[in-house]
């Protein structure tokens, strides 16, 4: 059995009893508070997870190593994105599979505490890697905990090295310059995850302009979760975003939040509606404003 979206904590305990190879990623963050992430792993944690840091993991500019040298390497360091989280490259975050002993015949289940947000990241950069296999557990670590899965504290024991090999990307990346050449025409709909007073430019905690893309649709990620923070019903999630589109083909999408995180959870549930897959601008609003030719939008 291979989950390539969601997974329930049943589910997940039937696969861990089944012996299938499998690992499990917790990816819990707080962008205010970085180091809370590991601390919160630390105290509880699925047993046998792994704990994926956004800034040191799934991000370029933490914690890489300085390889230099060579031209692979410094092909490697660059990064595939801009933005305040950017995509690490593909070569890099095969690596950094292959050091946590990730190999492409295992089942990949990633989770979080924080209503899907961080765990969304990994789901996409192993579909970015051409890895399908790969589903978020549906509410997250408190989902677990009370469907009675057991939760272990500490450090895990490290696995031996793998050797991940990368494949054709299942998802497609867009670039700032995509975005900026297909803006406002039919053939791109750009869908900002962000919550509303940012997307209208009343508030910008974060970056150093406020507004939006013109044009952007805005679907803040919080609204495809239920009140149990699980995600809505496939046909719910469906109404809701062939209202949002209003006509507009759903392959037209391209998602993006503040720095190509949030996004995601706006990607997976499309998928979870059947609506197929979506692209992602990763660099998002951080990455667009960072140049003042760029047009902005307020309201």
């Amino acid at each position: 059995m291979t989950y390539t979206t969601l997974i329930t904590p049943t589910e997940l305990q039937a696969l861990q009893a089944s012996g299938q190879p499998l690992m499990v990623f917790d990816c819990s963050f707080e962008l205010m508070q970085p180091a809370a992430g590991a601390q919160a792993f630390a105290q509880a944690h699925i047993p046998g997870a792994v704990y994926a840091d956004l800034d040191k993991h799934l991000s370029a500019k933490h914690g890489a190593p300085g390889a230099h040298g060579t031209l692979v390497a410094q092909e490697a360091d660059q990064p595939a994105s801009g933005g305040r989280h950017p995509l690490p490259s593909r070569e890099r975050f095969a690596m950094w599979l292959s050091s946590v002993g990730f190999a492409n015949g295992m089942q990949a289940v990633v989770y979080d505490r924080n209503g899907a947000n961080y765990c969304g990241r990994l789901w996409w950069m192993l579909k970015w890697a051409g890895h399908d296999a790969v589903a978020v557990l549906d509410g997250g670590l408190q989902a677990w905990q009370a469907e009675g899965g057991t939760v272990a504290s500490g450090e895990e024991p490290s696995h031996f090295q793998s050797h991940f090999v990368l494949k054709e990307p299942l998802r497609r990346l867009v670039t700032a310059t995509e975005v900026l050449q297909n803006l406002q025409q039919p053939g791109q709909t750009v869908v900002d995850a962000r919550g509303a007073p940012r997307y209208r430019g009343e508030v910008e905690p974060l970056d150093p302009v406020a507004g939006h893309i013109p044009g952007a649709l805005n679907r803040p990620f919080g609204d495809n979760l239920g009140p149990d923070g699980r995600f809505k019903p496939a046909a719910v999630l469906r109404t809701e975003f062939e209202t949002l589109l209003a006509g507009r083909a759903p392959g037209s999408v391209v998602h993006q939040c503040g720095s190509g995180v949030s996004a995601v959870p706006n990607v997976l549930a499309m998928e979870i509606a059947g609506l197929g897959k979506t692209s992602l601008f990763a660099g998002s609003w951080s990455e667009w404003c960072s140049d003042s030719t760029r047009p902005v939008e307020r309201g």
